[in-house]
């Protein structure tokens, strides 16, 4: 009875000291990410200071630093929002597909292919994108500028070569299909079951049953996969790089020209030194608050829609 009586006296005190383990691991693992991230931070600022505050001169292009990385922003924040309008929509699409209105087997399926997408590097999306997408993307630029080019994002003359904006935007678009498809397809399969039969019960449609219980208990995920996406299409470099031709900026989408910041540091960096280098650490230092403002975002807008999730 004794050694019953210590053994179990025993077992909370070894689970305490478990508790305190793990809660100690987990706070040094937080702290190893802001200290990771502030050191990347610093770097980034060190190294970028000397092109911050070099005369205008001295920058590439002679106009200074802003005049030379406004163009890269842009393009970067373009490319990365056309990516998303095309790949948002399909991938909440193919979720639901797959969730709720396909055979079982036929939904292993594409699930499937769906995850093997993820898989593949950036690297042969991007031969995709110039060897095969833009090619075959000339006759409707030519179309889009001759009966549509009065719209300034379809303005004439058309790239001979197909290596435009819209085409990199394109490739974006497949590129994070697959994140936002899983997150989502994820989130639809937990949503509580009974919502989902009472709405039935109630008399909607499956359409109307998704509509009111199953998106709005996923709408706070979702919107994190999408700045999920969001943050991978910032940040390419290789697919960006194959596909776009190095230009000036120009508000048509099917006009040779524009770049990325993530293409520009990777088609000059391993040639760049002295101040050329400090001024592509600088556009770096430009993306990376872009991306940290972009999920402060995301983080607010999912911290303010959790308290209700539409099916509670």
């Amino acid at each position: 009875m004794s050694s019953t009586t210590a053994s179990t006296r025993r077992q909370p005190a070894s689970g305490r000291a478990g508790d305190k383990v793990f809660s100690g691991l987990s706070l040094g693992a937080g702290i190893l990410i802001l200290i990771v991230l502030a050191c990347v931070a610093i770097f980034l600022v060190v190294q970028a200071w000397p092109a911050l505050i070099a005369p205008a001169s001295a920058s590439t292009g002679g106009a200074g630093f802003l005049a030379y990385v406004w163009p890269f922003v842009v393009g970067t924040v373009v490319a990365s929002l056309i990516a998303l309008l095309l790949a948002t929509p399909i991938g909440i699409g193919v979720a639901l597909f797959i969730t709720h209105y396909s055979h079982r087997r036929v939904a292993n399926a594409l699930g499937y292919v769906i995850d093997l997408l993820a898989a593949i590097p950036s690297v042969v999306y991007g031969a995709w994108g110039i060897a095969f997408l833009a090619p075959n993307l000339k006759g409707p630029y030519e179309w889009l500028a001759e009966n549509m080019g009065w719209i300034p994002i379809f303005a004439g003359p058309a790239s001979q070569t197909g290596r435009t904006l819209l085409t990199a935007s394109i490739v974006l678009a497949v590129m994070v299909l697959p994140i936002i498809t899983s997150i989502s397809r994820e989130l639809f399969l937990q949503v509580p079951r009974l919502h989902e039969e009472a709405a039935l019960a109630l008399g909607a449609t499956r359409w109307e049953m998704i509509r009111m219980s199953v998106l709005p208990f996923a709408r706070p995920g979702i919107i994190s996969g999408v700045m999920l996406g969001l943050g991978r299409a910032l940040g390419e470099t290789m697919a960006v790089t194959l596909v776009l031709s190095s230009g000036a900026l120009t508000a048509s989408l099917v006009k040779a020209g524009n770049q990325t910041i993530p293409a520009e540091i990777a088609l000059n960096f391993p040639e760049a030194f002295g101040l050329r280098m400090n001024e592509l650490i600088a556009a770096g230092l430009v993306l990376f608050v872009i991306t940290l403002a972009v999920n402060l975002v995301a983080r607010w807008i999912v911290t303010r829609h959790k308290e209700f999730s539409g099916a509670n």
